[in-house]
């Protein structure tokens, strides 16, 4: 041991120094680094400044310098009198005085006036007289040129100008300049001011930079750099992974902070931070919002083709500076299940609406329509429809399915590239989607109509023209109901729509179900329909019975959705006579139609026994009971309700007796047009027991018209009795007095209701009388000697009116009656002979007793009499009257002639809007 003192390790020693050197040089917190960085920052940009500023100071001088030069040159070159002075015998002589004089007023370091050569003629400098200058040579070409010049005599800043005489040739040239000595004394002058300048702004700025790390501490509470940056790039990370895009926009509305998923939703520009938000291309809405500074949540805003559900919050209240912070969250995929669900919304709703829509008229033609009216345009851009012949008939279908008939097509104008309604559609190649759609009993897609090569073969010809028309897609589906096929529904979409796709098959098959329900419904109402009209068709008169007493007319209309009991009758009765029969059984269909034609069967039967409408319409009261009770008691709904009018008119006295039951009083028209409603006695309808029928009797005069109606002519939903009565009666009003058939034109043509709810039976009936000159009649005698004048004067009658022909038998027929008269009745006796359309005999008594016809035996001595009559008359009978009776005969005298055409009650063409 050398016997030093030691020291401790470490302390002193060179690695301790540079230890203790970085120990104070290192700064952990990051205010301290900001500060030694602030301060080296400044030095640097101070430093940097002052070094700018010096050559800043130093080129501003040269660049004076070279200004100021330029500027004396120029004077000088351009004085007057330099011109002449470089023109004289001795230039130097001329321009000596005039260069000192300009050098002393410039206050450049020196000028000198030169030949085109660079040869100097005068110069501030003595001693440089008569020397040539270099590097004039672009003066001399006769441009003006600054440069700082490097060479004899010294360096400096000068300018030499062409001196140019009128015709602009050079004569000389002009040098003027300052010393670059001078030009350095300038910038040395200002370099102290520079320096201290540059030392109160190091001053300043380790000042400020002392403030701002004393703020930045309190800020980062004294953490690191390292923890710093671990907390920014663990913040940084989480910023730009979420899912979610994050703004952060100052209280000025600016973007002050977005992460990756923002820019993306947002399509945000570069440099989109420290934009104001309504610069960056945003909708307006979602601009609009951002820059509110409000607090929404989740509120859903389009940004582009995207939906955004957007959060914002102020950020003032969590300790941040004033602004809002953003979140944005994409929603599309929620929109897409949203149009999904919307676009099944859409398609129940239209099934829905097709369950309303169609089949609300039971027509198979109609429904059909109805079908294709609602697909188009919100399920299909065009829609055609095709439906078995059995099925349009009203029949079950049956046979093969390849053939159908168009029954519908919608959708386009009148240039669309498909086949009318009523054509035959055939589908005989298998491989077209129709067959295929029928053999599968399925829906069909064909999604490519370029390409489907078996629809093309089926039609060549229309597929081209559909195809140029620009359809481009088609789903076929069969129309099935009861598993049977009905038809074949099929739907197009051109090429501005979006084809069909698989999702499209089950919508098609669910509304062509629906369809075919309806479709079927409606045809097994067409058949029921039609076998109902077919069966009161059949019960209505079909042939009109031929009598002089009334000129006949009728309408018959049964309703558009199903039959009722309506019916009409003309029934001629004996004496000329002719009763008019208007009924309605309430009620439609099958049961109503049988119902009508029973009780029209019975008016025929009571009407036979010639009796007064009273005793008639009492029958048919008794009849209407009994069937109500019998239908009720197996369980029927029964007649529920029937009217009729009976009414009985004779030519020969122009008396009409009438009895209604429930129905409308006729309309009597008068020959002057004037027109009444007859006063009938009002008993309730058929079948409620009532009080017994009482008659009105009213005398109608020639050529009037009796009206006879059911309530549907007069009585609908849109139209109230009074209403149609009053309308009945305006329309009967003529004048003219038009004939029956007119009459019926003008009143079906006036008060036809739009829809036809129930069955509409019209007659009218113009009245004649039976001509006086043609009807005799003679009181009788009660006594058997009394029966040869008066068929010795029937035969005279006879003879005058040309029937003698005819006169034995009426005789004898005549001597039979008035002898059974006297025999077997009472008194009065009374004959009366009318020529009508044939000749009518009638023999009255006051006796009830009836004769009856027998078989008399060969040892009878008399029961012949009626024999004989049966054997002569066309017809004969006994009707009872309040007094007694009468036994009548009638004979033909039209043997041979054609009967009278039956009424055509299928022919509508009479009807306004029925096609002809």
């Amino acid at each position: 041991m050398s016997g030093r003192p030691g020291r401790p390790r470490g302390v002193g020693s060179p690695r301790s120094s540079r230890r203790g050197v970085r120990s104070r040089l290192k700064v952990r917190s990051a205010a301290g680094q900001v500060l030694f960085l602030q301060i080296v920052v400044a030095v640097l940009l101070i430093t940097a400044a002052v070094v700018a500023l010096t050559f800043q100071t130093r080129q501003d001088s040269e660049r004076d310098a070279r200004n100021r030069s330029l500027a004396a040159a120029e004077a000088f070159a351009d004085a007057p009198g330099t011109v002449e002075a470089l023109r004289s015998p001795d230039p130097t002589a001329a321009l000596r005085a005039h260069t000192d004089a300009a050098h002393r007023g410039s206050g450049v370091d020196f000028m000198a006036v030169m030949a085109p050569d660079g040869t100097r003629y005068a110069d501030t400098d003595p001693t440089l007289i008569g020397k040539r200058a270099e590097g004039v040579e672009r003066a001399t070409a006769g441009t003006a040129f600054t440069e700082i010049f490097k060479g004899a005599p010294n360096d400096a800043a000068r300018a030499v100008v062409p001196v140019t005489d009128a015709d602009g040739s050079v004569v000389g040239l002009v040098a003027a300049g300052v010393t670059v000595e001078n030009v350095g004394d300038a910038v040395n002058r200002q370099l102290p001011m520079l320096l201290a300048s540059a030392a109160g702004a190091l001053v300043l700025a380790t000042g400020s930079s002392v403030l701002v790390s004393r703020r930045l501490r309190r800020q980062t509470h004294g953490l690191g750099p390292t923890e710093m940056t671990r907390m920014y790039e663990h913040h940084d990370a989480v910023l730009h992974a979420v899912r979610e895009g994050v703004l952060i926009i100052g209280d000025n509305g600016r973007l002050t902070l977005v992460n990756d998923e923002a820019r993306r939703l947002l399509e945000l520009p570069a440099g989109a931070e420290g934009r104001h938000v309504t610069d960056l291309g945003l909708d307006a809405p979602i601009a609009r919002l951002l820059a509110s500074g409000r607090a929404v949540t989740d509120e859903v805003h389009l940004a582009g083709d995207r939906l955004l559900a957007v959060n914002t919050r102020p950020t003032a209240p969590y300790g941040g500076p004033p602004g809002t912070a953003a979140t944005l969250r994409d929603t599309t995929d929620l929109l897409a299940l949203s149009g999904a669900a919307e676009v099944a919304r859409e398609r129940l709703k239209l099934l829905y609406e097709a369950g309303v829509r169609i089949g609300t008229t039971l027509d198979v033609v109609r429904t059909a329509e109805e079908l294709s009216e609602v697909a188009v345009p919100r399920f299909a851009d065009f829609a055609t429809v095709e439906l078995l012949d059995p099925v349009l008939r009203g029949e079950e279908p049956t046979g093969a399915h390849t053939e159908m008939r168009r029954a519908a097509v919608s959708g386009g104008g009148e240039d669309r590239p498909f086949q009318p309604v009523g054509d035959l559609i055939r589908f005989v190649v298998p491989t077209t989607p129709m067959a295929a759609a029928l053999a599968s009993g399925h829906a069909v897609l064909e999604a490519d109509l370029t390409v489907a090569h078996g629809w093309r073969s089926q039609d060549p010809v229309g597929a081209d023209r559909a195809l140029e028309y620009g359809i481009r897609s088609l789903v076929s589906v069969p129309l099935q109901a009861r598993g049977v096929v009905l038809g074949m529904a099929n739907f197009w979409r051109s090429e501005s729509t979006e084809r069909f796709g698989e999702e499209d098959l089950a919508f098609a098959e669910e509304l062509a179900a629906r369809a075919a329900v309806a479709i079927d419904n409606a045809r097994r109402f067409t058949r029921e329909h039609a076998m109902a009209v077919t069966l009161q068709r059949s019960l209505l008169p079909r042939v009109l019975p031929e009598q002089d007493a009334l000129d006949v007319a009728y309408r018959y209309l049964p309703a558009q959705a199903g039959v009722g009991g309506d019916w009409f009758d003309v029934i001629t009765l004996p004496g000329a006579r002719v009763a008019l029969v208007v009924g309605d059984v309430v009620g439609h269909g099958l049961h109503a139609a049988a119902t009508m034609g029973r009780l029209r069967t019975a008016v025929h039967n009571f009407s036979a026994l010639d009796l007064s409408p009273d005793e008639l319409l009492g029958h048919l009261d008794e009849l209407v009971s009994r069937i109500d009770e019998e239908e009720g008691d197996d369980g029927g709904d029964g007649i529920a309700g029937a009217t009729c009018l009976y009414a009985i008119y004779d030519p020969v006295s122009g008396l009409c007796t009438m009895a209604t039951a429930g129905h409308f009083a006729p309309a009597l028209a008068h020959p002057d047009g004037t027109v009444d409603f007859l006063e009938m006695p009002v008993f309730p309808p058929l079948g409620l027991h009532g009080l017994p029928f009482e008659t009105a009797e009213v005398r109608l005069p020639e050529g009037s018209r009796l009206v006879l109606y059911t309530d549907g002519l007069i009585e609908h939903r849109d139209r109230d009795i009074d209403t149609g009565l009053r309308l009945l009666r305006h329309t009967l009003e003529d004048p003219a007095n038009p004939s029956p058939e007119e009459t019926c034109q003008a009143v079906f043509s006036a008060m036809l209701p739009p829809h036809r709810s129930d069955d509409i039976a019209l007659l009218v009936a113009r009245t004649h009388l039976l001509d006086p000159a043609r009807v005799a009649d003679w009181d009788v005698p009660s006594d058997p000697a009394a029966v040869a004048p008066v068929r010795a004067a029937c035969g005279r009658q006879l003879d005058t009116w040309g029937l003698g022909e005819i006169g034995f038998s009426t005789e004898l027929m005549l001597s039979e009656l008035i002898t059974n008269a006297i025999r077997y009745g009472s008194e009065p006796i009374h004959v009366r002979l009318m020529y009508e359309r044939g000749l009518i005999c009638e023999v009255s008594d006051g006796s009830s007793t009836a004769p009856h016809l027998r078989r008399a035996a060969t040892t009878d001595e008399g029961g012949r009499g009626l024999f004989l009559v049966s054997q002569f008359a066309g017809r004969w009978g006994t009707r009872y009257t309040p007094t007694g009776k009468v036994m009548w005969t009638e004979q033909s005298l039209t043997d041979g002639q054609q009967p009278a055409p039956e009424p055509d009650l299928d022919d509508l063409s009479w009807l306004p809007g029925e096609p002809l």
